[in-house]
This record gives structure tokens, C-alpha cells and sequence, in this order.
């Protein structure tokens, strides 16, 4: 039988990851996290484990690692990596480390896990996309990786329903967390109008963000496959880009 309760959260050291991991916990899960380094208050309890997503080699040898051990119900691929370059700027480079983190790490680790779930009849992957592979300036590596992520997910759903596994992405707007506040520096001209341009005139944070994955990770949101779930204040809707 499948462990109900145990969850793998990629870049579970801040931000996303690391509220994820703090409500999973509440919420009475077991949740293992994966970073390159453990966050600084990691429980003595917490089970985390340490693995640079950008190393396809180390990836897929913990991919390994974790399919030959008991099957985990749920899968949250949240860590990514966000150049920050224009077109004229973007490198090969850049377009590989952001394919690397963004695209390959999520694929290797559910080719992982996805047999364990469907051997037990059921699990949940959420997959953490973004609001910028709407289109965002100065991101192409990031916005083409997360727009490929989405892609994924909608195969992924449909390649995995008749096993009642459910595939989901979040695709979160501006988000108080550290990758944020790097890449979109508050004194930057357009971080003030991004924020301007949110219907409700703030950031999220990294919790609100948490909560909705908790909801993916429920028995009652068995019934949704397939979707991306924008959490951005309403700036999909909204009329100033």
C-alpha cells in the first residue's frame, strides 16, 4: 500500500518549497524535501535530501534511488531556475540551465515516482509553472521552460488518469520569495508597474501559494486533472500587462 502522507517537495529550502514543506507538515503529511542545501530551520524531525537539480546526473541517479524505494503518493515539482536576460542577452547557456531545473528535473523525478502511484491506484503531481510563460520581458529561458512545463502537465494528466493519478500546475504571478525579489528588484521601474497592474494592489505570498497545493494534494480535489491554476491577484485578468 501506498504511504498517504508522503510527499517530495523540490527546492524545499525557501520560498515556495519551504511553506509547502511547513503546511504539509501541519496538514499531517510526511513530506521529504530536495534542495541543494538544507534550509537553515530544518526540523530535526524533517526529512530533506540534498540534490542539485541542475546536475542531470545526480538527478536521474536519485531518481533511481527514489523509484526502488516505497511508492509516495504525492510529487511537488517547485524548484526553478529564472535567468533574468533579455533576447539580444539570452545565452545557449542560460536556455540549459533553465531546461535543466525547470524541465528535465520534473520529468526524471515523476518517471520516477509516477510507477510506485500508479502500482497503489492513485497519487497527485502538481507541478509549479509560472504567470511568465504568458509572455514576460527579459525572460525567454524562463518563460519557454515554464510554458513547457504546462505542456507536460496536460500530457502527463491525460497519460496517467486511468491510474487516478491527477497532474496540476500552479502558475503563480508575483510571489514575495527570494527568486522574486532577485530577479525584480523593488526599485526596478518594472516591478513598480507590475505591482501596479495587480487588480489587488499587493504580492502574494508564499503561503497562499501552499495553501492551494495542499488543496491539489486533497482526496476532494480528485476530480481536477489537467488544469493551471493561475494565483497572481488577478493579473491575468487584468488590463494593464
Amino acid at each position: 500500500m501506498i504511504d498517504a502522507r508522503k510527499v517530495l517537495v523540490t527546492g524545499a529550502s525557501r520560498g515556495i518549497g519551504r511553506a509547502t514543506m511547513h503546511r504539509l507538515r501541519r496538514d499531517g503529511y510526511e513530506p521529504v524535501g530536495l534542495a541543494r542545501k538544507p534550509p537553515p530551520d530544518l526540523a530535526e524531525d524533517e526529512q530533506f535530501v540534498d540534490c542539485d537539480l541542475a546536475d542531470t546526473d545526480a538527478v536521474t541517479e536519485l531518481a533511481a534511488q527514489l523509484a526502488a524505494a516505497p511508492p509516495f503518493y504525492a510529487l511537488v515539482n517547485n524548484a526553478a531556475m529564472a535567468p533574468t536576460t533579455s533576447l539580444d542577452d539570452t545565452s545557449l547557456r542560460d536556455m540549459d540551465e533553465a531546461n535543466r531545473v525547470n524541465v528535465l528535473a520534473p520529468l526524471l523525478l515523476t518517471q520516477a515516482l509516477a510507477p510506485g502511484m500508479r502500482a497503489a491506484g492513485g497519487g497527485r503531481i502538481v507541478n509549479i509553472s509560472s504567470r511568465a510563460a504568458l509572455g514576460k520581458v527579459n525572460r525567454t529561458a524562463y518563460s519557454a521552460t515554464k510554458s513547457a512545463l504546462v505542456g507536460m502537465t496536460r500530457t502527463w494528466a491525460l497519460e496517467l488518469a486511468p491510474h487516478n493519478v491527477t497532474v496540476n500546475a500552479i502558475a503563480p504571478g508575483p510571489i514575495d520569495t527570494e527568486i522574486f525579489r532577485v530577479s525584480s528588484p523593488p526599485s526596478d521601474p518594472r516591478t513598480i508597474a507590475l505591482k501596479a497592474a495587480v487588480p489587488l494592489q499587493r504580492v502574494g505570498t508564499p503561503e497562499e501559494v501552499a495553501h492551494v497545493i495542499a488543496f491539489l494534494l486533497d482526496d476532494l480535489a480528485g476530480f481536477i486533472t489537467g488544469q493551471t491554476i493561475y494565483i497572481d491577484g488577478g493579473l491575468t485578468i487584468s488590463a494593464v500587462k
